[in-house]
Order: structure tokens, then C-alpha cells, then sequence
């Protein structure tokens, strides 16, 4: 049985899927972080963001992470996904949820995810402002 849930797709996340994965009934905690498109970075409108991964090595990068955070922490189980792709305002590009048999260690598992991602997960962002477009965010 798995412990870990990796995923980058086009598709929409679903927040229900990564909670139903981490369920277990010897945990007592689930956490969750989702990133949402937010309409506005360094005061300037934004109006839509595209994710780009190089796929097998964004996977296998989050596999390490999945395997580091239940090493490093007393998880059971880890979702991390991602998507790739044009999204608009409040969609979600990522989801990670951990489940713990005591919430300290889900949430600490949930941050160190988030930060490690966006570390070394070779994704990169294209933000779109009305006047214009940049990348940022990129990774190894």
C-alpha cells in the first residue's frame, strides 16, 4: 500500500482526492495546503497564470519529497499534486495533504512540501498582467 500520492496533471486538482489518500485510521490529524491563483503580485493585475513542467523530473523531484517528509516527520501518508497548464483566477495549481496520528507532524510535513516544491520541482510560472507577461519562479 502507497504512501505517497504524486501527481502533475492538466487536469483540475480535487482536494477531496488528496484527503481521501492521506485517510487512515490511525491518524487523528489531516493537513492541507492548497495554492490558489491570487489576482495580484507586487501590485500589479494579474489575470492568468501557466504552469510548465518538465514532467519526469518534476515527478521523480516530488517523489523525493513525498519519501524526505515521511522520513524527517511522523506522517503516514503525503499527497502532492500539482497542475501544468493555463489557470485563472482562484483555480488551484497545488494540493498537499498529510496525514499524522497527531496534527504538529501533518502540518509540519504540509510546510515542508510547499517550501521544498518550490525549491527544486523544476515547474516555472508565466504570469499574465494586462499589460504584459513574465516568468517567474524558476527552478533547477
Amino acid at each position: 500500500m502507497s504512501k505517497t500520492s504524486i501527481k502533475v496533471t492538466s487536469e483540475k486538482l480535487n482536494l477531496n482526492e488528496c484527503y481521501h489518500f492521506v485517510t487512515a485510521d490511525s491518524c487523528g490529524g489531516i493537513a492541507a495546503f492548497v495554492g490558489t491563483v491570487r489576482n495580484d503580485t507586487q501590485k500589479k493585475k494579474v489575470t492568468q497564470l501557466d504552469f510548465s513542467t518538465y514532467k519526469p523530473m518534476a515527478i521523480k523531484e516530488m517523489q523525493k519529497i513525498a519519501k524526505l517528509a515521511l522520513e524527517k516527520f511522523n506522517i503516514q501518508k503525503i499527497a502532492i499534486h500539482h497542475a501544468e497548464g493555463m489557470l485563472q483566477i482562484g483555480d488551484i495549481p497545488v494540493i498537499i495533504t498529510a496525514s499524522a496520528k497527531h496534527r504538529k507532524a501533518a502540518f509540519e510535513a504540509c510546510q515542508f512540501a510547499i517550501d521544498r516544491l518550490k525549491e527544486t520541482v523544476p515547474i516555472w510560472k508565466k504570469e499574465y498582467f494586462e499589460d504584459g507577461e513574465v516568468w517567474v519562479n524558476a527552478h533547477p
